[in-house]
C-alpha cells in the first residue's frame, strides 16, 4: 500500500532549491530587514511555490510564544461584539498576533471552559468580557499568571486590568435626553444587576430622574436578559399588565430595536407614541432604515488601549501597573425621539 502521508517542505528543500543557506532562506521567510528585498522576493515565492507551510507550532517551542491572542466574548451575534472583534483582530495583526475567537452564551461554565481552551492552546494574552456571575472564574485566570485584560464590564476590585466605556454618564445622557423631550414616564429596560454596565447605566437613569426631581417608579425598571429575544418577552409583558410610559431607555442597541419591532406589532408609532434610545452606537457602521438613537461608546478606541494595555502585559510580565481606563461616551440624535 503506498504511504499517504504529506511530505512537508522544509527550509532544507527551499535552501537547496533557491541555493541560499538555510539561515537566510529562515531569515527571508520571517522577513528580516537583514536579508535584501530581491532575495527576500525570490525565497518567499519559491517557498509558495513549493507549497511551504510555516510550522507555527515549533516555532512558538522555540520562541515561547505562539503570537495568539484569545478574545472571549459573550455574544458574537451582537454587532456590538462583531465590531469589537473586528478592531481588536486589526490592532493585533499590526504587531504580528492572530487571534482565537471563543463565545461564552453569557454562561459561567462555557466561560470557564473557554479559558481553559484558551489556556490549552497556550495563547500569549487574553481579552476578555466577562460573564460576571461570580469573580470565580477571573480569579483563576489570574492566578494562571497570563496576561489578560478585561472589555466592557469591571469588577468592584481594582486589581484586575480593565477598559470599560463611562457606562454610568451613558445612562445619564440617554436619560436625560429624555426628559428634556418632557417625557415624565420613562421606562429602563437594564441588564442583570451582577453586570458592571447594567448597574452603572441604572445609576446615570437615577441621576437624570433625580436631578429633574422625578420621582422613582420600581415598575418602570424593568431587568432583561442580555440574551436576543428577552427584551420582547419583556416589552409585551409590560404592555400587557397596562404600565404606562412614553420612552424607553434600552440596555443595547439590539434590545432597542426588538423593542420598536414589539411596539410596532402592537400598533404604537415610535417616536409618535413612544420614544426609544439605545446603547452601543452600532449604527456608526452598520446601515438601517430607521435611525435609532443611542450612547456611542467608541469602540475602536476601546479595542485598541484593551490591545496596547495587554501588550504591555505581555512584554512586560514583571510589571505590576494596573490599568483601569474608562471611555468617554456621547448622545448620538437619531429618529427614534
Amino acid at each position: 500500500m503506498a504511504d499517504s502521508r504529506i511530505t512537508r517542505v522544509t527550509l532544507k528543500d527551499i535552501s537547496l532549491k533557491t541555493g541560499y543557506t538555510i539561515n537566510t532562506v529562515s531569515r527571508a521567510l520571517k522577513n528580516k530587514d537583514d536579508i535584501s528585498t530581491q532575495t527576500r522576493e525570490l525565497i518567499q515565492k519559491t517557498a509558495k511555490d513549493m507549497g511551504y507551510i510555516n510550522n507555527s507550532l515549533a516555532s512558538s517551542l522555540r520562541s515561547g510564544s505562539t503570537k495568539t491572542i484569545a478574545i472571549i466574548l459573550g455574544d458574537i451575534s451582537n454587532p456590538h461584539f462583531a465590531i469589537m472583534v473586528k478592531e481588536i483582530e486589526k490592532s493585533i495583526r499590526k504587531h504580528g498576533y492572530v487571534s482565537l475567537v471563543i463565545n461564552t452564551e453569557e454562561n459561567s461554565e462555557l466561560e470557564e471552559q473557554a479559558i481553559n481552551s484558551a489556556l490549552g492552546k497556550q495563547v500569549d494574552g487574553i481579552i476578555i468580557c466577562p460573564v460576571q456571575k461570580s469573580v470565580d472564574n477571573i480569579e483563576y485566570l489570574k492566578r494562571t499568571g497570563i496576561p489578560f485584560v478585561l472589555l466592557g464590564r469591571r469588577f468592584e476590585r481594582t486589581d484586575f486590568d480593565y477598559v470599560i466605556c463611562d457606562d454610568t454618564n451613558g445612562g445619564y445622557l440617554a436619560t436625560k435626553h429624555l426628559l428634556e423631550k418632557e417625557h415624565k414616564r420613562i421606562l429602563i429596560l437594564k441588564g442583570p444587576d451582577y453586570i458592571s454596565s447594567a448597574k452603572d447605566r441604572l445609576d446615570g437613569y437615577v441621576k437624570a430622574m433625580n436631578e429633574h426631581h422625578m420621582e422613582i417608579d420600581n415598575e418602570l425598571i424593568q431587568e432583561v436578559g442580555v440574551v436576543s429575544g428577552d427584551s420582547r418577552q419583556v416589552i409585551k409583558r409590560v404592555l400587557d399588565e397596562g404600565i404606562q410610559f412614553t420612552a424607553v431607555v434600552a440596555f443595547n442597541d439590539m434590545m432597542a430595536w426588538e423593542v420598536i419591532y414589539t411596539l410596532n406589532r402592537r400598533g404604537y408609532k415610535v417616536p409618535d407614541n413612544i420614544a426609544v434610545v439605545g446603547f452601543d452606537n452600532i449604527q456608526s457602521r452598520f446601515f438601517f432604515p430607521f435611525p435609532l438613537t443611542t450612547i456611542a461608546n467608541s469602540k475602536s478606541k476601546m479595542s485598541k488601549r484593551a490591545v496596547d494595555i495587554l501588550l504591555k502585559k505581555i512584554n512586560d510580565p514583571k510589571s505590576h501597573t494596573i490599568f483601569n481606563e474608562i471611555i468617554q461616551t456621547q448622545l448620538i440624535v437619531r429618529d427614534s425621539t
